[in-house]
């Protein structure tokens, strides 16, 4: 990208995907650029539905505190409507039974919100919203098949309609081309098409594994609006149970690569009654599935180190997954796609628009926290491999320590709400480690047991 004059604005940006991340970007440089073609491989169906595109589509989905925060910032009005529309809003954990440690988290502490309507739901009112600027231009059924120019130096992509034979491809010129087309993004093949390099990358894989079901059901309990299980090194199987629009229930079950949740109805259920506690599996016998569950495994975490290519090159900026791919598993993936949007907005907020390094390195960082969370979760986990696993001297001491901490959330209000800003990524993970009071807390204290029965407000 090129340096240009105060009020100047880019000419043509590209944006490949037209999932979240990559509306999300093309909203952001619409207001710098004089156009934005966003090019996406499904059709958009006007009802919001799964696409085949979108594998994640059909899992549990949660907007952190800090996505809904971004979101807010950056299409002000969106959370009211997504609310107004049937979105469901629950505050963390006091609407949740949430067993972590090996005992249910106090539901008394401090909470924060979270926000949980399904994938397609979201999508579609952020695809309304984004579509609806002039400067911006949708062509669906198009896949992109490789980049123009020279490693260093992108200038377009070729195209060609989904299903069309090599024959058909087109050029599509531009003055930045954006990768926001998620984990199996073909952008390092094809750098290295062009005699580059690919970027190096940090790996995290557990091999975890798991699968969805979506369930008609009165609510688990009284007062309670959901379960998450949280699995560790001790108690690999985890569930996450909660609402979503129109009176459904998703719920999302994970496993070991040996021990991956069934993706038969009966089995399903069955599965849950091999959770540390009966409360989720007696809920789920009484509820109505509705189809059959869908799995998933490609839950590595996995960041690509574009900010380590050349300072020099230009016409290439890669977001979303694309750039640093995570652990589904932890619900970070749509809050890190706002996060990464809302650094762009304050990195191109100057008089001169700044390097494609510069940008790259701005997004980036607003992925670090959520990565740290998730590859510190993943690193313990027994089978797991990686250039990024973290379990040298030091990395043993910190796990030491952050099992100090989870032992002292179920029942300290301090550590629980310090523990949760860390996981809705509010606060960075070495805040644990700064703040006197956690300190305190985690290492002179005795944990504080909680009932075994599910918790009260």
């Amino acid at each position: 990208m090129r340096v240009r004059p105060p009020g100047s604005s880019l000419g043509h940006v590209v944006v490949m995907g037209g999932s979240v991340a990559g509306l999300l970007t093309a909203h952001v440089f619409s207001r710098h650029a004089e156009r934005v073609t966003v090019l996406e491989r499904d059709h958009y169906e006007d009802s919001p539905e799964p696409r085949a595109g979108v594998p994640q589509s059909r899992h549990t989905h949660v907007l952190l505190t800090s996505g809904m925060d971004a979101l807010s910032e950056l299409m002000p009005g969106l959370l009211p409507e997504l609310r107004d529309a049937g979105a469901p809003c629950l505050a963390v954990p006091a609407d949740l039974g949430v067993w972590q440690a090996g005992q249910w988290i106090s539901r008394r502490h401090p909470s924060a919100p979270v926000m949980t309507p399904s994938r397609p739901f979201l999508e579609q009112r952020i695809r309304r919203r984004v579509l609806a600027d002039p400067r911006i231009r949708v062509r669906t059924a198009t896949e992109v098949t490789g980049l123009l120019g020279r490693s260093d130096h992108i200038t377009g992509v070729m195209v060609r309609g989904r299903g069309a034979d090599h024959h058909a491809r087109q050029e599509l010129v531009a003055d930045l081309v954006v990768d926001a087309t998620g984990r199996t993004s073909r952008t390092p093949q094809w750098l290295a098409d062009l005699g580059g390099s690919p970027p190096g990358e940090d790996v995290v894989e557990t091999g975890r594994a798991y699968a969805t079901a979506v369930f008609h059901a009165d609510g688990p309990a009284e007062d309670l609006r959901g379960f998450y299980i949280v699995p560790d090194a001790g108690q690999q199987l985890g569930a996450i149970i909660l609402p979503a629009e129109g009176d459904r229930w998703m719920v999302t079950l994970s496993g070991p690569r040996d021990h991956a949740p069934p993706t038969d109805p009966a089995g399903f259920v069955d599965f849950v009654g091999r959770l540390p506690h009966a409360a989720p599996h007696k809920w789920l016998s009484r509820a109505h599935p509705v189809g059959r569950p869908v799995g998933y495994r490609h839950t590595a975490n996995r960041r690509r180190r574009y900010d380590r290519m050349a300072r020099a090159r230009t016409g290439l900026l890669v977001v979303g997954d694309a750039l640093c791919a995570l652990n589904p598993v932890y619900g970070q993936g749509l809050s890190v796609a706002a996060l990464n949007a809302v650094a762009l907005t304050r990195a191109l907020a100057g008089e001169r628009l700044p390097s494609v390094h510069a940008l790259q390195r701005a997004v980036l960082r607003s992925s670090r926290a959520a990565w740290d969370v998730a590859t510190g979760a993943d690193s313990p986990m027994p089978g797991a491999v990686g250039s990024a696993v973290r379990n040298g001297p030091v990395d043993r001491l910190l796990t030491w320590y952050l099992d100090r901490v989870r032992d002292h959330v179920p029942g300290d209000p301090v550590v629980c709400s310090a523990n949760r800003d860390v996981l809705f990524l509010l606060a960075p993970p070495r805040s644990l480690l700064t703040s006197p009071r956690v300190l305190r807390r985690a290492l002179l204290r005795t944990a504080v047991p909680t009932p075994h029965d599910l918790p009260t407000p």
